[in-house]
């Protein structure tokens, strides 16, 4: 292992009084110093030279690759193992060359000023990611400290909690944390109104709101999609969930995707995960976006084609989802070929000729199969009784 060359340095709005020692003395012996603009003007005045990032990001890579084995510095916001560059720098150089000294990072400072128990709230980035992804972890008695991306930002935010059922949301913008010009307001999330500073973090309280929002748990309530009928009913998709097991880093494939509802859960269900909605019908294609961006999982990959010719070339899953077109000649045998190791293959059948392809699969392959039959009370005249639905085969293949 080589000797670590590189330190990330993290700058707070106090700037060099308020580095650590250490840090002070890595910024000292530095023989190049990288960073945004404002950070170089926060940290100075420097020894040595110094370069703004530029523009792709990329570029400053390269430059900082020409300097591998000699002393260089890269100045951050906060800690920059949170997100912040600090990742990006292992991911390209290894974690054996850098050296991380955070400095309080927005959302230990934020907790601070609010009195919020840091353990007790969700820490999230809308930094350079789409505000709709909030919409995920909008559950009432959810605190949230949210990083941004720009003087924009609370107002957006503010707007998306009254759109989500949630304008008596308590929301406190925080500018320039740590810094002389720090100021902290408090608004009801349906009137965040003003003129913010460009550094800002928003807390979200929805503790006391009157809306619940929609659970983590896989089995949403089916009135949660936008659909024309191809929708993977609440109880079925939430024994397919179980069976698929999400896992971090995990990949899902959700073949025949009809309303998105399996991989949009799939997402929601565990962080890091990815997934990609197959679907060949364009209405339903656009349905599914908008039902990801809704539930606050606006990274699923929506991809418009007929199976299995579009799976050519798509990157491998960890599980596969097949709802609908079991009996397409060639489906079930080109999902079980792209799945990894490990991975899991579940598919569900209605008709007796999609049960015949199942039936046919584990005979080649092996796997599970299960038969789930579901009643619901519904008016019999004036009395109740129970109205089966039609019984589902469900094939579960480990590969």
């Amino acid at each position: 292992m080589s000797a670590p060359w590189l330190t990330v340095i993290g700058v707070g709005e106090d700037g060099r009084a308020g580095l650590a020692a250490r840090a002070r003395e890595a910024l000292d012996a530095a023989e190049l110093v990288i960073g945004g603009r404002r950070h170089l003007a926060l940290a100075g005045p420097l020894r040595a030279p110094s370069e703004a990032w530029l523009s792709p990001l990329a570029a400053t890579m390269e430059r900082i690759a020409q300097w591998r084995g000699r002393r260089c510095v890269v100045l951050a916001s906060g800690d920059p193992s949170w997100f912040g560059v600090a990742k990006l720098l292992r991911e390209r150089f290894g974690a054996e060359a850098v050296t991380a000294l955070p400095a309080p990072s927005a959302f230990s400072l934020a907790a601070a000023r609010l009195g919020w128990p840091l353990e007790d709230c969700l820490c999230v980035s809308a930094h350079g990611r789409p505000v709709a992804a909030l919409r995920r972890h909008l559950q009432r008695g959810r605190r949230l400290l949210v990083l941004t991306d720009g003087a924009e930002a609370p107002g957006l935010i503010g707007a998306l909690l009254g759109g989500a059922g949630f304008p008596d949301a308590e929301v406190s913008v925080l500018e320039r944390l740590g810094g002389e010009a720090e100021r902290v307001s408090r608004h009801r999330a349906d009137a965040v109104a003003g003129a913010f500073a460009e550094l800002n973090l928003v807390a979200v309280d929805l503790r006391p709101c009157a809306a619940a929002g929609w659970p983590l748990v896989p089995g949403l309530a089916d009135a949660a999609y936008e659909h024309d009928g191809q929708l993977t009913k609440s109880e079925l998709r939430a024994l397919a969930l179980a069976r698929l097991a999400p896992l971090p880093g995990e990949r899902l494939w959700d073949v025949g995707a009809g309303s998105g509802s399996v991989a949009i859960e799939w997402l929601r269900a565990e962080a890091g995960t990815t997934a990609i909605a197959i679907e060949r019908e364009p209405e339903r294609s656009r349905r599914i976006g908008a039902n990801a961006a809704r539930l606050g999982v606006p990274e699923l990959d929506v991809v418009e084609g007929t199976a299995p010719a579009c799976l050519a070339g798509l990157p491998p899953p960890e599980a596969v989802f097949v709802g609908g077109g079991c009996r397409d000649e060639g489906l079930l045998d080109a999902c079980w070929a792209a799945l990894r190791k490990g991975g899991r293959l579940v598919a569900h059948a209605v008709t007796i000729e999609s049960e015949r392809a199942l039936l046919a699969f584990q005979a080649r392959h092996g796997g599970e199969l299960c038969r789930i039959s579901l009643a619901h009370a519904e008016p019999v005249g004036r009395l109740t009784g129970w109205r089966p639905t039609l019984p589902v085969t469900q094939l579960v293949a480990r590969r």
